[in-house]
């Protein structure tokens, strides 16, 4: 029988501090810029010296690292749902579109996670190896997904699922990046490049399908 060890007041408040951090972070992140965070803002909105800041985090790229682990953790909680319909899937079509549709509204929805995770927009910041394991992870399982679409006979063979994930992330990446840039203020139902999703899944699945795309998939 396994014990799960609860943590106690001291450790839940420690956790419940740090949480608060990130989400400050977050916070003047979405104001200032991705690359704008101030430590001694996010103190000064928190109510507390800046000196107080560094018993929970070491470095300001430490608070970096545990905003793009959360990230990554939230997209891999939005796409399990997802991948795990995969054997159930009907058309490529269909099962694109979805995946493509979850992922790419939740990066309308949190812009910042979505810079820090996808672009670069820190200098000089790179994510730890801790906190690159998240993004691994949410590949991994994309990787997974991919390999039974090929398996199911959807996606055409002599193709690694590596390369016919690359492609994808490349597509759904490239839509990210128009909205955020150039349409912020758009929603994903209505924005000018999240828009043209459905088309962009019908062409990747001409060029990389076995059986002929549903015309009938919808976001």
């Amino acid at each position: 029988m396994t014990t799960t060890v609860l943590p106690d007041r001291r450790q839940r408040r420690r956790l419940e501090t740090i949480e608060e951090i990130v989400g400050v972070a977050v916070e003047v992140m979405s104001e200032q810029g991705v690359g704008g965070l101030s430590l001694g803002e996010v103190a000064r909105r928190m109510g507390i010296r800046p000196p107080s800041l560094y018993v929970y985090f070491d470095s300001k790229a430490a608070v970096y690292d545990a905003v793009f682990t959360r990230g990554w953790r939230s997209v891999d909680d939005v796409m399990e749902p997802v991948y795990a319909d995969v054997n159930g899937a009907a058309d490529l079509t269909g099962f694109l579109l979805r995946a493509g549709s979850v992922y790419l509204r939740w990066t309308i929805e949190h812009p910042v996670y979505a810079q820090l995770m996808n672009w670069r927009p820190v200098p000089g910041y790179e994510p730890s190896e801790e906190a690159y394991a998240a993004a691994v992870g949410t590949l991994d399982a994309g990787l997974v997904a991919f390999a039974r679409l090929v398996e199911r006979g959807l996606l055409r063979e002599g193709l690694t699922a590596e390369r016919l994930l690359t492609a994808w992330t490349v597509l759904l990446t490239g839509v990210m990046t128009q909205q955020l840039a150039n349409a912020p203020q758009e929603s994903f139902e209505h924005g000018r490049f999240t828009s043209t999703l459905p088309e962009l899944v019908s062409m990747y699945a001409v060029h990389y399908g076995r059986t002929a795309p549903s015309t009938k998939g919808r976001r």
